[in-house]
């Protein structure tokens, strides 16, 4: 392709202008409306052209011969021409569909690949599998499953719906709330990502906008960095937040600061969360003295913020980091029971939310999601679907019967795998176990531009372009921005589009027509664009067409406002007439829908459960991981070339320095971080802003184990364990995890 002067293109990381030269990246420079732009994008240049890139369709050797063992992801592969390739994928999912039928056939894919709405890898996926009968999906995402499940049971909305149109926005915090207690923190590093991209960062400035306000925010979390500076640190010990909370619940309650009488209008069932909180039911009261034992905060600390936010206008904010644990669903439960005892909840600026700082469009607005420009997938013939953490149980255990959200559900007998859009070898936990279960089915097809973990241990590699390689239009719901992604260079070595990929196997299945509806590439663009801007203008918002669009690049558009008032000021104001969408219409502090699933874990209202894995059992393993998402890239993309930087790997640990001193570990210093689940090799970073106790590994790194099968890049999901956050949710528990370390 010609080189060109630079051109706008959108990323879940945000919009950059490229520069190309010669037929390569070469320059990224921040969108110049962008007032805080993300470093991610630096790194692109060096990526896209990496060595590590599949250049063309690859089989492993070891299938061919009839091997299974590709857990391991030491075979060589034999690279091939794309219509023998395709030719070999066509026969062996026809054959896996006539033996075993379409629910053998497991579709895993995540939303990450691209920013664009076509070239959408998930979408293309399962549009692809549909059209040949469909397939065994996931449901949830590592991200958020026990929120996901929880929200519609408090509130009725999906979390999705809750997160976008319910909660309070940034614009009613910085205005109106004046104690912010974030469980988990606020940290903008999360917040450089959006699902659609982003034209505009806008969270650090709106926190910055809050604390110049005289705003107080109460950072309740094992690190200080999980919010801005300006915040107010209260260390807490992980795993515990739900036994603080109820601490704080009970202090409303030993000073009468309980508003009884929002309760009784819109919360169903706080008497019998009360008789447990008291102790009325189990002999232990949830005092302050009790929570202090087991989180870490000072009893004092606990009741003057309990003072704190039953005097002025509160927002308790939840992250989605402290549900991804064991009994995950508990802490959002006990926030909101918490947010309707201080009787805040749709008052401007109080109340309780989450994920405000987990992406940067959380909390957006004042204005509307325009809908629209999505590529159909069709129907799912198969209807079987599994919770997405709980893969390898699936592989590992065909036929094996478990509970989900009050449902008997039983594992299907998956013989195939295909994944485009993502890298499973960084979403999930205790990977020696996952390695014994990717050699459970017959085929793995994977489409990936780089040589992960996981197309390391498929059987049939197709190499897939960047969205840099292809056009495509990027548009988030929540930003005023629409982007024409232009392709700016040719495809690196023989890269098709994922579109293409799969027209190619529908062509050989005899449903290329089902798939394609005829059209190229370009003529869907042209139509999920055309649709975007229907729908645009049915709700009053003006957008251009699309041969406007291509010419200037990009366009700011005037988003559809917000209704003025949240739902739940509507709900405040009159239950009765505006009732939420739970079986009660009210805050359901108490679900006889959750009771009913007789689960003994969770009686019915938000309760304390001590974890099996945390600081109150320490054994051999003295120090409790936390591995949170990096800062240098969205999950594992663009790993490849970080990897490549001087010292950049294995990761850096963050551990207190009492810790390191403990174990005669210096800064720098080459350590060991094991449990009987694994080892990993990291580089000590110590520092005072982590509790004690508490070590901090973020995920990213692409798994490469050494002959003992340690990782040598520093990847906390080879220690983190591998089960359910309970029978609710069946969420990850990557949270839930002790370990130690050692210098080497």
């Amino acid at each position: 392709m010609a080189d060109d002067l630079g051109k706008v293109t959108s990323a879940h990381w945000g919009a950059a202008r490229v520069y190309t030269e010669g037929g390569r990246i070469v320059r990224v420079e921040p969108f110049e409306e962008d007032p805080d732009p993300s470093p991610i994008a630096r790194i692109l240049p060096k990526a896209v052209h990496h060595a590590d890139r599949v250049a063309r369709p690859s089989v492993r050797k070891g299938w061919l011969r009839g091997d299974r063992a590709r857990g391991a992801g030491r075979d060589d592969f034999v690279e091939m021409p794309w219509d023998e390739a395709l030719d070999i994928a066509a026969e062996e999912i026809g054959r896996i569909r006539r033996v075993h039928g379409n629910g053998a056939i497991y579709g895993g894919s995540y939303g990450w690949s691209s920013a664009g709405r076509f070239h959408h890898a998930q979408s293309q996926l399962h549009r692809f599998l549909n059209s040949i009968g469909g397939y065994v999906a996931h449901k949830g995402s590592y991200s958020l499953s026990a929120a996901e499940v929880m929200i519609p049971h408090i509130f009725g909305w999906s979390e999705t719906e809750f997160h976008y149109a319910v909660q309070e926005r940034w614009s009613a915090i910085v205005e109106h709330t004046e104690t912010l207690v974030a469980f988990g923190g606020i940290n903008t590093k999360n917040a450089q990502v959006n699902p659609g991209g982003t034209g505009a960062h806008r969270t650090g400035a709106h926190l910055r906008a809050f604390g110049a306000g005289g705003g107080r925010l109460v950072n309740v979390s094992p690190q200080r960095g999980d919010s801005p500076d300006f915040a107010e640190w209260l260390p807490v010990i992980p795993g515990t937040d739900t036994a603080l909370i109820l601490g704080l619940a009970h202090e409303l309650e030993r000073t009468g600061r309980v508003d009884r009488a929002f309760l009784d209008r819109c919360a169903a069932g706080y008497d019998r969360f009360r008789a447990y909180l008291l102790g009325e039911t189990d002999g232990l009261a949830k005092d302050a003295g009790w929570a202090a034992a087991i989180c870490g905060v000072p009893a004092g600390k606990i009741a003057a913020l309990a003072e704190r936010m039953a005097t002025t206008r509160t927002l308790i904010a939840m992250s989605w980091s402290v549900q991804r644990a064991e009994n995950g669903e508990q802490p959002y439960w006990a926030g909101a029971t918490l947010a309707a005892m201080l009787g805040q909840i749709g008052l401007p600026g109080g109340g309780f939310g989450e994920g405000y700082g987990t992406t940067d469009g959380g909390g957006t607005g004042p204005f509307r999601r325009l809908g629209g420009g999505a590529l159909p997938q069709l129907s799912n013939p198969v209807g079987t679907t599994i919770p997405v953490a709980r893969i390898a149980d699936m592989l590992l255990h065909p036929g094996m019967p478990y509970q989900y959200n009050g449902e008997d559900r039983t594992y299907p007998d998956i013989r195939l795998i295909m994944w485009a859009g993502g890298n499973p070898y960084h979403h999930h936990q205790d990977l020696r176990r996952l390695e014994r279960a990717w050699d459970k089915p017959d085929c793995v097809i994977v489409n990936d531009p780089w040589w992960t973990a996981t197309a390391r241990r498929a059987d049939i590699v197709f190499p897939a372009t960047t969205p840099y390689e292809r056009e495509d239009f990027g548009r988030e719901g929540t930003d005023p921005y629409i982007f024409h992604m232009p392709q700016l260079i040719a495809p690196q070595g023989e890269a098709r589009d994922d579109f293409e990929i799969f027209r190619g196997l529908a062509a050989r299945l005899g449903a290329e027509e089902v798939f394609t509806e005829g059209l190229s590439a370009a003529d869907w663009i042209a139509r999920l664009y055309k649709d975007f801007r229907a729908k645009s203008a049915a709700e009053g918002v003006e957008v251009p067409d699309l041969a406007a669009l291509k010419a200037r690049n990009w366009a700011r558009i005037d988003p559809a406002p917000q209704p003025a008032e949240s739902p739940l000021a509507a709900f405040r104001r009159d239950p009765g007439a505006h009732p939420l969408p739970t079986p009660s219409g009210r805050i359901e502090v108490f679900s006889d829908t959750i009771a009913a699933m007789g689960y003994a874990h969770c009686p019915g209202h938000a309760v304390w459960i001590e974890p099996t894995e945390w600081a109150g059992t320490r054994d051999r393993f003295r120090l409790h991981l936390l591995s949170p998402q990096p800062a240098d890239k969205l999950h594992s993309q663009l790993e490849a070339a970080l990897a490549d930087e001087p010292d950049a790997r294995p990761m850096r640990v963050n551990l207190h320095p009492d810790e390191a001193a403990r174990r005669g570990i210096a800064e720098g210093a080459l350590v060991e971080v094991f449990n009987d689940r694994g080892s990993c090799l990291a580089r000590a970073r110590l520092s005072a802003d982590v509790v004690p106790g508490v070590l901090i590994l973020p995920t990213g790194a692409w798994y490469r184990p050494d002959g003992q099968g340690r990782d040598t890049q520093g990847n906390p999901n080879v220690l983190t364990r591998d089960i359910g956050t309970s029978r609710i949710a069946q969420g990850p528990t990557a949270q839930t995890t002790l370990v130690d370390l050692r210098p080497l």
